[in-house]
């Protein structure tokens, strides 16, 4: 049976397609660094989280096409309000948010009313609303030491919360039990065997990781972090320690340099939805809208908007 997707004259027509809706709709489509091959090489932006949500803003045309999951669409949503935000996946989600609730958070601020609420962008519209400031894996550091807090509430990614606990320890960081399932799948064991395979490859890894697995790294970083570090690097080989769709860029940018994943585990299904088809029917119907209520929208901006001041 044919697979769409990959035919080659069907994914020609689809691309097409895209590029004509994409006029007519005034749209820009945007991709984080996990999505598919295919809809990278058709993104007009790619990046990190943080990357995203500071060019969305910047963006002149009137329709975004997020392809993400839904908390990056929401905060795309509030830190543009007037344009139009479409997840062409209405149910690309993401567990790691889903495991910190707003009553949850609420009891925690009410346990240690003294500190702050840092929440990682992993998190829905909700709970940065009852947040102080954002951060994402590339600037949890500098927000960390930007509060003048002492404690801080560190949601919902534990492991995330770890390492920036690690590099203030000033403050005292109260985690959340939180995890990124595609990056808990990584053990320790599967590194050093990749380690032993490949004995001249740097060892890259995503602080989303558990500790024993960043303990082995040659470098620790956000996905923006990663790309530009395999970029200036004279090592030839890399073991790439998170979800294998940053390593389409990494061979688009480096075609000289070598990659290798430590474990065939290092899949989000989540960010796997998006495709060519699902796009062209995003800006064909102008769905899926994002949205969300203007009373937590107000909230919620102004911790994604603190974030971006203090990290510029």
């Amino acid at each position: 049976m044919m697979k769409p997707e990959f035919d080659a004259k069907y994914k020609e027509h689809l691309t097409r397609k895209i590029l004509d809706l994409k006029k007519e709709r005034d749209a820009i489509i945007v991709a984080h660094n996990y999505q598919r091959d295919e809809i990278q090489e058709l993104a007009d932006i790619t990046g990190d989280s943080y990357a995203l949500a500071t060019k969305v803003v910047k963006a002149k045309e009137k329709v975004v096409v997020f392809c993400g999951v839904k908390f990056m669409a929401e905060s795309a949503y509030m830190l543009s309000p007037g344009k139009t935000v479409l997840l062409p996946v209405e149910e690309a989600g993401c567990p790691l948010a889903d495991m910190a609730t707003v009553e949850k958070l609420r009891k925690k601020k009410d346990e240690y009313p003294e500190a702050a609420v840092v929440s990682y962008v992993n998190s829905t519209a909700a709970v940065k609303a009852e947040s102080d400031i954002c951060c994402t894996s590339s600037n949890a550091i500098k927000v960390v030491k930007s509060l003048k807090e002492e404690k801080i509430i560190f949601v919902p990614d534990k492991n995330l919360g770890r390492y920036v606990r690690e590099h203030v320890p000033e403050k005292e960081l109260i985690l959340w039990d939180g995890y990124c399932v595609v990056h808990m799948r990584l053990t320790r064991e599967e590194v050093v065997k990749t380690k032993e395979l490949y004995p001249n490859a740097e060892f890259i890894v995503h602080p989303e990781c558990r500790k024993e697995v960043l303990e082995l790294a040659d470098y620790t970083g956000s996905t923006a972090g990663m790309l530009k570090y395999v970029n200036e690097s004279p090592c030839q080989e890399f073991i790439v320690g998170t979800e294998i769709g940053i390593i389409y860029r990494m061979k688009r940018d480096n075609p000289e340099k070598k990659f290798y994943v430590p474990t065939d585990q290092f899949i989000c299904a989540n960010m796997k939805l998006t495709t060519l088809g699902w796009i062209a029917r995003s800006l064909e119907k102008m769905v899926y809208k994002i949205e969300v209520p203007e009373n937590t929208a107000v909230k919620a901006r102004k911790a994604l908007e603190r974030m971006v001041e203090v990290t510029g």
